[in-house]
């Protein structure tokens, strides 16, 4: 298309990475089906799912670890299946840091380097250089066996950013430190990401990981993209049963389509509680299917001549949050998550407590598969 002076209008830029129709078979078994995804630059993307589920395949695919049995893989524009991995501008942190340990933080981090030809100066200034970006220039001469679980995964990931990818593959490497580190590690990795303007492709099956750092999420099950879209878009609006079960806590409920109003569609739960949802593509009345509602989403009162009236079977404390089990009748029941706080008191009851339960509007999300 032109415009009005007849001059061509600039292109799209390549995508960092697309990945076309990609299939992997191990004789007899297929591990990736089919999977079509695009990664922009400069984007912090995540490979979410259980294990088994394909997500390392596809990176090591990308790295050029493994070959891509059909299909293709483009980096910026350019199939790179001809391409061994060290000729690919990609770089990888895997779960095991891999450090060598008679070597100096400032050599581990520099033996790459020189590796493509830079000399020993030129590879210590840069690697000095990456040391300062992740907060290590303190610990250049300390051999990994000196360093903490933590410092040691700051040094690999130094190691991998110091020849100035492309692309950076991250397999887990969050994996082995303690709680507080690895939120902290969340935290620190974005901001690099965002520092560097390298995109970062990281692989996890740790949904809170994904929500925390990601600019969009694909999840994966059984070798297969299950959803593609930003964290809040995952999380709010799930596509299918196993993406709102995988990603957080919900209330998976079987539901009958009553009847469609425009882009709402008025459902009956179990035991004939009604709940509306926004429609999905196809939905028709008296159609069985299910829908999720998250358990922040609900909200307990005494007053039960209104909402769904039930009785509260336990609380379960989480430290930030309290959730509470009610049983409804019709052999249902439902989490409801409360706040630990002055405010969120006032919604809490004691088991046995006749309570009834409120959905907040848009809460109830219908499921296609």
């Amino acid at each position: 298309m032109l415009t009005d002076g007849d001059t061509p209008l600039a292109s799209e830029p390549p995508a960092a990475i697309d990945v076309r129709d990609a299939v992997k078979r191990y004789g007899d078994f297929t591990a990736l089906k089919r999977i079509s995804l695009t990664i922009a630059d400069n984007e912090f993307f995540t490979l979410l799912g259980p294990s088994g589920c394909g997500k390392t395949t596809l990176l090591r695919m990308i790295a050029g670890f493994e070959d891509v049995t059909e299909g293709a893989i483009l980096l910026y524009g350019d199939a790179i299946a001809a391409l061994p991995p060290h000729k690919r501008p990609i770089n990888t942190v895997f779960q095991d840091y891999a450090l060598f340990p008679h070597k100096t933080v400032i050599d581990n981090v520099g033996f790459g380097l020189e590796m493509l030809g830079r000399s020993r100066a030129q590879a210590r200034t840069r690697a000095g250089e990456v040391l300062e970006m992740v907060q290590l220039s303190q610990f250049a001469q300390r051999k990994p066996a000196q360093l903490s679980g933590g410092q040691q995964q700051r040094v690999a990931l130094a190691r991998a950013l110091a020849p100035q990818p492309k692309v950076l593959l991250l397999d887990e490497p969050l994996s082995a430190l303690d709680l507080k580190l690895r939120k902290t590690m969340q935290i620190e990795l974005k901001h690099l990401q965002r520092e560097t303007g390298i995109t970062f492709i990281f692989v996890t099956h740790d949904q809170e990981e994904a929500l925390t750092m990601s600019d969009r999420i694909a999840v994966m099950s059984s070798g297969e993209l299950q959803q593609l879209g930003s964290a809040r878009e995952i999380y709010e609006s799930p596509r299918n049963m196993f993406v709102a079960d995988f990603i957080g806590d919900t209330n998976l409920l079987s539901v009958t389509v009553d009847r469609v109003e425009g882009d709402k569609a008025l459902c009956r739960m179990t035991g004939g509680h009604a709940m509306t949802c926004d429609a999905v593509p196809g939905v028709e009345p008296g159609a069985q299917v299910h829908a999720s509602i998250r358990p922040e989403r609900l909200y307990l009162t005494a007053d039960t001549s209104s909402g769904m009236a039930g009785q509260v079977r336990e609380n379960i404390f989480v430290g930030t949050d309290i959730s509470t089990v009610v049983d409804l009748p019709g052999d249902l029941s439902l989490t409801v998550r409360t706040s630990n706080s002055a405010r969120g008191a006032q919604g809490i009851f004691e088991p046995g407590a006749h309570v009834a339960v409120h959905m907040e509007e848009g809460a109830g999300r219908l499921l296609i598969d």
